[in-house]
């Protein structure tokens, strides 16, 4: 059988914004077939059949068919192996827990040179699973050997290392479907959503609004209860104890069973539970100690734990963690009946079985095995008179573990009474999110009747047991917290779609685009907004320039975007750098396209003439918001055919009167009853019109406001800071889409100074 050379990858970048091909980040590589130009799918023996026989799931892609099936109906009658490695890599993703649907693959101008981009979330797993679905084709293009399974974990230990917990991706998932956009702050689980001064910041379940202090306090378990208390909160009866002999006169005191634990006790490290003799209690005292800086005696409270989450106020979700028991038979050891009657239970996973299982279809959660040798189920077996090794009598009730793993959702039947209890907890402790740890036989009855309590309030509570309850329906837990940190508008508020949004101008061309830039700015700073400037004249906090590198790219509109003082962001965007990275915003309020020049400059994006400028530069128009506006050069008709593309608004300016004219005369009456065109042509559109001496600032009703004495605005403009007409007509619109008032556009352009004097220059 014939042997091929491996498929080369030329060059591998990852867009990290909206781009050529998607709003959303993809991996794009320049893939070079070689001699397997010439050799489709189904000209190489044997290739589709081991492609379908590794990888069964490929017949789930739909591919361009549009039906199930379809890729493999491509594969089978002949497609070549860019588009095969495109889904092979698709389809690794999906085995690794990482669900993605899209990817494309193009020809370039080079023979057997291709572009081929899938979405992943994470740079680094994407060119991880580019490395394993490389490996794959080639494997089976020459029918050698190929293990799925291990490409398969190398992808998902590499999801594992990258990807947000739970916790954190349930709030950033929430936020995602109410389309306010994320970015990650450091490679852990720290994120800002919401963009520049609409933004707020997580971390895991705890936010810009957590109190420090407040936190403090709920470390403090001791100074918790304590205050807690004082405010009508049922809690259990404890002492502080600082030696053995204390711990067991406190134990006496508040009466048998008790709980020995450290005051600033994390994760139940050090927690000891159902001590009934002396000699538990000293040694629990013993264990504890080392977990913290002093050691309390509870009164141990009858019933299951349950974990009441708390946001704003609010009980959102409750979850029991239910008791571990077996049953015994009267020939069977406890060891034999936890095999049996717990770990028989197909959602049991062993530790090393849990790293390569998912969640089930239901998205109930994984458990992990009982392991009869952990101390804490030993030392419960003693308790009670047993030994892993004894039989006890059929239909005896032996309890393994008294507080698991394994949780039931209770949200639904929290009793009015208790929720508020746990409400005012953690309103007492000064938390905004709070897991609340409420100890009670019947959760669904008050507390004090049945001798329940609130036993701990806990700052960054883990989500988990929500999301994936062993039993019961997942909680909304994500979408609460959103709620919290954004609420939703209400009608009469406004457009939802500029929720944990600031306006941003972006701007796309290559004439005058950091002028402009810099002059938008100039007008919004004199109607009192603090603007940023990401251009190729450098990074500016209003008048003040931080950084003095090019920065028309992704990386500087990013920095922009983090930056909590900014109230309007403005960004430069080059054609090479949405090519190269994509833009740094998800969405913007302004879409600026100034002209579709440039191309010579772009051959090694495979860019040969002016008319593939319109795929790139769309980007920026693609972007808009509904309640945006498109700003578009109507002397270039490559750039005034962008308005259709336009979820918002248009806004064409023209330095030609009688454009404006003429398209007039074809628009329909924008007030007329029936039928209308789309309000984003050009008809219909809002206008920036030079007409003589004045500027024109139309309505699509026809109704204008004026700019005066324009021929003199243009030459200072000319003169001070090198814009021409048109690019002065670009800002003007800009301003006015904005709502900068004319007159204050007018007194903006005569006052501009682009040279800095050296006092507001600062590199970074």
């Amino acid at each position: 059988m014939r042997t091929f050379d491996d498929i080369a990858l030329l060059k591998v970048r990852y867009l990290r914004g909206p781009s050529i091909w998607t709003y959303r980040e993809v991996l794009e590589v320049w893939l070079d077939l070689g001699e397997l130009e010439a050799f489709p799918s189904h000209t190489i023996a044997g290739f589709p059949e081991r492609l379908k026989s590794w990888l069964p799931g490929l017949i789930e892609h739909h591919c361009g068919v549009g039906e199930r099936g379809g890729f493999l109906m491509r594969l089978d009658e002949g497609t070549w192996c860019g588009h095969i490695l495109e889904h092979i890599i698709i389809e690794l993703l999906n085995l690794a827990g990482m669900p993605t649907a899209f990817g494309q693959t193009r020809s370039t101008s080079r023979e057997g040179v291709y572009r081929m981009v899938f979405r992943a979330k994470d740079e680094q797993v994407a060119r991880t699973a580019l490395a394993q679905g490389h490996r794959l084709i080639m494997a089976a293009i020459n029918d050698q050997p190929f293990e799925v399974a291990p490409a398969v974990a190398a992808i998902r230990e590499v999801i594992e290392e990258r990807y947000l917990g739970p916790s954190t991706a349930a709030i950033v998932d929430a936020a995602f479907e109410r389309r306010i956009p994320f970015i990650r702050l450091n490679d852990g689980n720290l994120v800002q959503l919401g963009y520049g001064a609409a933004q707020k910041r997580i971390w895991t379940a705890e936010t810009a609004d957590t109190s420090a202090i407040a936190e403090g306090i709920a470390h403090d378990k001791d100074l918790t209860k304590s205050l807690i208390q004082i405010c009508g909160v049922p809690v259990p009866e404890w002492q502080v104890a600082d030696s053995p002999e204390q711990a067991w006169e406190a134990a006496q005191d508040i009466g048998l069973p008790v709980v020995v634990k450290p005051s600033d006790a994390s994760r139940n490290r050090g927690v000891f539970v159902n001590l009934h003799t002396e000699a538990e209690v000293r040694a629990a005292w013993a264990g504890a100690e080392p977990h913290g800086y002093e050691v309390m005696v509870e009164r141990m409270v009858p019933g299951n734990e349950h974990r009441l989450l708390v946001v704003d106020g609010k009980v959102v979700a409750a979850a029991r963690s239910d008791s571990l028991h077996v049953t015994g038979n009267g020939q069977s050891s406890i060891a034999q009946l936890v095999e049996s009657q717990l770990n028989s239970d197909p959602r049991r996973r062993s530790a090393a079985d849990t790293e390569d299982t998912q969640a089930d279809e239901a998205g109930q959660g994984l458990l992990p095995r009982v392991a009869i040798e952990h101390s804490s189920v030993q030392a419960e077996l003693v308790r009670q008179g047993f030994t892993p090794q004894s039989v006890p009598a059929a239909g005896k009730l032996v309890m393994v573990q008294r507080s698991s793993t394994q949780v039931t959702d209770c949200t639904d039947d929290v009793h009015p009474e208790t929720a508020h209890a746990a409400a005012l907890a953690a309103k007492v402790v000064g938390l905004d999110i709070a897991g609340v740890d409420v100890m009670a036989q019947d959760i669904g009855q008050p507390l004090e009747p049945q001798g329940g309590a609130i036993i701990e309030v806990n700052a960054g509570p883990g989500l988990l047991m929500h999301l994936q309850p062993t039993v019961g329906a997942p909680q909304p837990v994500g979408q609460a917290i959103v709620e919290y940190l954004f609420p939703t508008p209400s009608a009469q508020e406004g457009n939802g779609d500029t929720v944990g949004r600031i306006p941003i101008i972006g701007i796309a061309g290559e004439r005058h685009g950091s002028g402009i830039a810099r002059l938008v700015a100039w007008l919004l700073h004199l109607a009192g907004r603090k603007t940023g400037v990401a251009c190729q004249q450098g990074i500016f906090l209003d008048r003040r320039l931080v950084d003095k590198r090019p920065s028309a790219h992704w990386e500087a509109g990013n920095r922009l975007l983090m930056n909590q003082q900014i109230q309007v962001a403005v960004i430069e965007n080059g054609a090479a750098s949405i090519l190269r990275d994509g833009l740094a915003y998800d969405r913007c309020h302004i879409g600026l396209v100034t002209d579709m020049d440039g191309f010579e400059t772009l051959a090694e994006f495979d860019i040969q003439e002016r008319a593939q400028m319109t795929r790139v530069l769309r980007t920026q128009v693609d972007v808009v918001l509904g309640s945006g506006l498109a700003i578009l050069n109507a002397d270039d008709a490559q750039v005034a055919d962008l308005a259709k593309l336009s979820d918002g608004g248009v806004v064409c300016y023209t330095t030609d009167a009688s454009l404006y004219a003429r398209t007039r005369a074809q628009a329909p009456d924008p007030t007329a009853d029936g039928d209308r065109t789309d309000a984003s042509a050009p008809a219909t559109a809002r206008w920036v019109v030079a007409e003589g001496d004045s500027v024109q600032l139309y309505q699509p009703d026809g109704s204008a406001e004026t700019l005066d004495d324009w021929p003199s605005l243009c030459q200072h403009a000319h003169t001070a800071f090198g814009l021409d007409a048109s690019a002065l007509l670009a800002s003007v619109a800009t301003g006015w889409a904005m709502d900068v008032a004319p007159e204050l556009i007018v007194a903006g352009i005569r006052t501009f100074e682009p040279r800095l004097p050296a006092h507001a220059m600062m590199t970074r």
